[in-house]
């Protein structure tokens, strides 16, 4: 595992108080990466408060306006979600979640998403992710609190530092590195525009065309190689289509 390829986002916090929190949290479990996107109050004298002797870590933090700024770089992204899906994702647990996460931060870039304090991350936010992170509550009283969230997860990662570090056999075999996020997105705009060129996706009622695959790739994982050949793949066809279009081309076999 290496820590400092992991960066903890927080999304649309409301209170500074928790901001401050998460850093204290961060610190005690080694973690240093914090990246804030659109925060509603910060810098703030209350989130210095709560960090108590994690200031370095709000000094260091990365603030930004959108959350494609704080993951366009990622290869691997988790999102924490409470909420039941209408179609499922690759869901775990903290502790199984965190081994994901540490095995991909030895050689990749990894965000972990937690977001707004009252709702959490939004169905868009949370398409861009490779996994989503539940943590297990009582069900009479399931609220947590945004720090001990992140500590929760902090902790499961501190545990396995603790352990001998070893690349998995995926990494020492894989050639090439996996796809940034910036690049996935590219290509799912992309697929979207091949596959209603050739009428296999009806903007007008695209149903859950696009949430379904945006789920089998991000299962699977592509490295930038085989995305370029997707993407190779994605242009012919829709070469194919214009060739098919224009009446002077006499047909895509000619």
């Amino acid at each position: 595992m290496n820590p400092d390829n992991i960066r903890i986002v927080l999304v649309n916090t409301s209170h500074p108080g928790n901001i401050g929190g998460v850093a204290r949290a961060m610190k005690n479990m080694g973690l240093e990466r914090l990246v804030l996107v659109a925060p509603k109050d910060y810098p703030s004298e209350q989130a210095n408060w709560r960090a108590v002797s994690a200031i370095d870590v709000l000094e260091s933090a990365v603030v930004v306006p959108t959350l494609d700024e704080a993951i366009q770089d990622c290869q691997f992204v988790v999102g924490t979600s409470a909420r039941e899906r209408r179609i499922p994702w690759p869901l775990l647990d903290a502790r199984s979640c965190a081994e994901r996460i540490a095995s991909a931060s030895s050689s990749e870039q990894v965000a972990v998403l937690f977001g707004r304090e009252d709702r959490g991350l939004t169905n868009d936010e949370l398409k861009v992710c490779n996994l989503h992170l539940n943590i297990p509550t009582a069900e009479a009283y399931s609220s947590l609190n945004l720090a001990m969230a992140v500590q929760i997860v902090a902790y499961e990662l501190k545990m396995l530092s603790s352990a001998t570090d070893s690349p998995t056999d995926e990494q020492e075999q894989w050639d090439t590195p996996f796809a940034s996020m910036e690049n996935m997105e590219r290509f799912y705009v992309h697929l979207e525009e091949a596959l209603t060129d050739i009428e296999f996706l009806d903007p007008a009622a695209p149903r859950q065309l696009m949430y379904r695959l945006r789920r089998l790739y991000s299962r699977v994982r592509l490295d930038e190689m085989e995305l370029n050949i997707l993407r190779g793949i994605l242009t012919e066809t829709q070469k194919w289509v214009q060739r098919g279009q224009d009446p002077e081309s006499g047909g895509p076999y000619t």
